[in-house]
């Protein structure tokens, strides 16, 4: 598969073996850099989509519910949550980029090299989720719990996490693990598949190959193919994003999951699956394409071909 083909002008910069397990760390380090920032940087977006999940009524917009939070608790109050997302987000970063390239290396080039690009990129970004998810989990329950509650369930990751599983075991931070498979996979998928297509094509409408193009250059069309795939991101995961919000915040001890996403969806209904979209679309494509800029600016930066472009 092209998708091998080392990009780029001449050798590489740096020392690292294209698809060694150097190269593999190196782009697992890439993802702990791309996703933990950012994701962190969004706290405040985050802290008011969740909130207006679980009640539409909290706020009458985005804009007022920060100058609410601000008003009261100051600047810590507006990134409510900061630190299950930062620790959190890195850990899923490393496994999504991470193990993204190894998927894609592996069923593209040893397991089906005849396989169509789209097919190995969905496949090996929803095998890099699934396992990247797994670390994300604990994480992700206890930062829904602190912003979801008012007052908060806990003030601190440390407290949030000696609270859950002092009352729920180890199993409470992983309640909500199938609804995040069901959010996060099918997100990814069009992450990484939508954003080595859009590339492509962008390279293709520019009408020369990638290798013409200087490393700032090529970055930017990362960054532009960035936006364009987190848009369709946040519309496809949506719905499953409120209902792990929901389950977080409102599954009641021993019920199974199915038996409180059948009652949580009775009390919302189809429309309330929808409730934050516009702020997730803002949120989402801007931290999609930032997320893809510093990855491939990581890369580059290590002497290494950005994504996609082939």
């Amino acid at each position: 598969m092209a998708a091998t083909q080392m990009q780029g002008r001449g050798p590489p910069k740096g020392n690292i073996e294209l698809f060694s397990p150097t190269y593999f760390a190196a782009c697992g380090l890439g993802g702990i850099v791309s996703c933990g920032p950012t994701h962190t940087a969004v706290t405040p977006l985050d802290l008011v989509k969740c909130r207006r999940q679980v009640d539409a009524n909290i706020y009458s917009s985005n804009f007022s519910a920060w100058r609410s939070i601000f008003a009261k608790e100051g600047l810590r109050g507006v990134f409510f949550g900061w630190a299950p997302t930062a620790v959190g987000y890195s850990f899923q970063g490393a496994g999504k980029y991470g193990f993204y390239e190894v998927f894609k290396y592996y069923y593209g080039e040893k397991l089906f090299p005849n396989a169509n690009k789209t097919v190995v990129y969905l496949g090996a970004s929803a095998s890099a989720e699934f396992l990247a998810d797994i670390a994300l989990c604990p994480f992700e329950a206890v930062k829904v719990r602190m912003q979801t509650t008012l007052p908060p369930y806990a003030n601190s990751l440390r407290e949030g996490w000696g609270k859950v599983t002092a009352k729920e075991g180890l199993g409470g931070l992983y309640k909500g693990l199938y609804p995040l498979w069901g959010r996060q996979i099918p997100y990814t998928m069009v992450k990484f598949a939508t954003f080595e297509t859009t590339v492509n094509q962008i390279y293709k409408t520019l009408g020369k190959p990638k290798e013409s193009y200087n490393s700032l250059q090529q970055t930017g069309v990362s960054f532009l193919g960035g936006y364009i795939a987190g848009i369709g991101c946040a519309v496809i995961s949506h719905p499953a994003d409120v209902m792990v919000s929901k389950l977080n915040a409102d599954r009641q001890p021993g019920e199974s999951g199915g038996k409180a996403m059948s009652r949580i969806y009775g009390n919302i209904g189809f429309r309330g699956l929808w409730n934050g979209l516009p702020v997730r679309i803002a949120m989402i494509g801007t931290l999609t394409a930032f997320q893809w800029l510093i990855y491939d600016s990581f890369k580059v930066s290590l002497g290494l071909p950005t994504t996609g472009g082939h």
